[in-house]
């Protein structure tokens, strides 16, 4: 910026005569024509950078289509929101399948609009990180002996101007580092409504085998109470009858609640609010695929496919070249060009400036480029501990899964079968007078709690599907939880101690 000169009121006039063959001999207004010239082109140039008519979200959406298999939009106006809502109406009026929850999840869910809106924030930064800063006005007005001197000039960031290209290329990296992070979320919210519903089907399964139960406990308590009023039936067989009752009692209690409380979560994973209500639910889980699939290469798949470590790989680009501008820019605070025009009583002349700043912290050890530095080592070893915990957890997951297809198909293919035989075998003796219908009650039990074990084997091994999808291809599931129904087949064989 242009700095006005304080005439002196002693100056004699041969050097104000002087002062008016200096001002002759200024630059002439051609030449300060050519610099503002090129002053607009270049401002021209640097105001290119603009929003996209998407906003970024087809790529966000290319994204979480391959890994989820929905090509689904996230509505951003009111004609969106009006289709998606017209969309969840119509999945919400028939049985929801595991595709229908996701895909009302991505429709419906706050949070990930919330996240949306986030991606918008990232994209004003990039544009404003593509522009060049306002424009700086000067105006001095100067009165003394010599009369009045008025000076004005128009400067600009002469030093953001040479630094564009990087920090345009900085808010590029930041701005897909939030459309990586949002893909991100995207599946995993597809991967929470899955489980969510694979927890409220599982839940219902189990309810309805409880209430089976339930039901079995209070036929065996009538008829226990009327043997032993006939005197046919000891004590301790009535108490151990009277024991399962209640245990029965207790565990229907709990099967209820469960199922309430896995159809919120699921509510509350698919965003509903005054339609939850109208929310239907299949009566069984999905049949166990007849083989594993093979996943050789969980490892690289995982460092290849994961959306998380995408965003974190960008975030450390982003810094590397944040660092390399502070290193090149540090003993500069700042500078500036700008036009100058100066008027006297004499006349005027037109010129240009540079002006630029030297910090005191560059002298000492520039904290800037400290704190640059320091920040791209966070981000690198951010990357390296996240591609650590994506090849673990792929192994992990994989074992998970593997381990729960197994568990599920044992119960399929062996656990059930057999208590179904035992139950054939078990009736004939009945038939024959050589067992008593508590003996049937017994066997009964215990083939429910079979039945329970393989609808909570197979629950686990589709969360297991999941947390194996979502550690392949989009960020940390979180602590896997082992395979397995809650009832083992050893707790299933001990129905006979009631």
């Amino acid at each position: 910026m242009a700095h006005a000169r304080t005439p002196s009121p002693t100056v004699p006039a041969a050097r104000a005569a002087a002062e008016r063959s200096r001002s002759a001999r200024r630059p002439a207004p051609r030449r300060a024509g050519l610099g503002l010239t090129t002053l607009l082109a270049t401002l021209v140039l640097a105001g290119c950078a603009g929003f996209s008519p998407d906003g970024g979200r087809d790529r966000v959406q290319a994204l979480a289509r391959e890994r989820t298999g929905l090509d689904v939009r996230t509505p951003h106006d009111e004609p969106t929101r009006a289709a998606a809502r017209e969309r969840v109406d119509q999945l919400l009026g028939s049985p929801l399948s595991a595709e229908a929850a996701a895909e009302i999840a991505l429709l419906n869910n706050p949070a990930l609009q919330a996240a949306q809106a986030g991606l918008g924030i990232a994209e004003a930064e990039r544009v404003r990180a593509g522009r060049l800063p306002g424009l700086t006005f000067g105006f001095s007005r100067m009165s003394g002996h010599d009369g009045l001197e008025i000076e004005r000039a128009l400067g600009v960031n002469l030093l953001g101007l040479l630094t564009l290209p990087q920090t345009s290329r900085i808010g590029q990296q930041r701005f897909e580092q939030a459309q990586w992070q949002l893909a991100a979320d995207t599946v995993a919210l597809a991967a929470e409504a899955r489980k969510a519903w694979i927890q409220a089907v599982a839940a219902r399964q189990l309810l309805r085998q409880a209430e089976r139960v339930h039901e079995a406990a209070d036929t065996a308590h009538t008829l226990a109470g009327r043997m032993a009023e006939a005197g046919h039936f000891s004590p301790l067989e009535r108490l151990r009858e009277q024991a399962f009752r209640a245990d029965a009692s207790a565990a229907l209690t709990r099967a209820r609640h469960q199922a309430q409380a896995t159809r919120e979560a699921l509510v509350r994973a698919l965003g509903l609010q005054a339609q939850h209500g109208r929310l239907q639910l299949p009566d069984r889980l999905p049949e166990l695929p007849a083989r594993a699939p093979d996943e050789p290469t969980l490892e690289q798949t995982a460092l290849a496919r994961r959306l998380d470590l995408q965003a974190a790989r960008q975030g450390a680009e982003a810094s590397a070249r944040t660092l390399g501008l502070s290193g090149q820019t540090r003993w500069l605070d700042g500078l500036h060009a700008g036009l100058v025009r100066q008027s006297t009583a004499d006349g005027s002349a037109r010129g240009w400036e540079l002006e630029a700043g030297l910090p005191l912290d560059a002298l000492a050890g520039s904290s800037t480029r400290a704190e640059a530095a320091a920040r791209h080592a966070q981000q690198l070893q951010q990357l390296a501990a996240l591609e650590v915990q994506a090849q673990s957890e792929a192994r992990e997951a994989g074992s998970a899964y593997r381990a729960a297809w197994e568990l599920a198909r044992l119960y399929r293919d062996e656990v059930v079968p057999l208590r179904q035989q035992i139950s054939e075998q078990q009736l004939l003796l009945y038939n024959g007078m050589l067992a008593s219908v508590f003996d049937l009650l017994a066997d009964a039990r215990e083939q429910a709690q079979a039945v329970s074990g393989a609808i909570e084997a197979l629950r686990a091994h589709w969360l297991a599907a999941a947390d194996l999808q979502l550690a392949l291809q989009g960020r940390s599931p979180g602590a896997l939880g082992a395979p397995g129904p809650a009832t083992s087949p050893a707790a299933a064989s001990r129905g006979d101690a009631h």
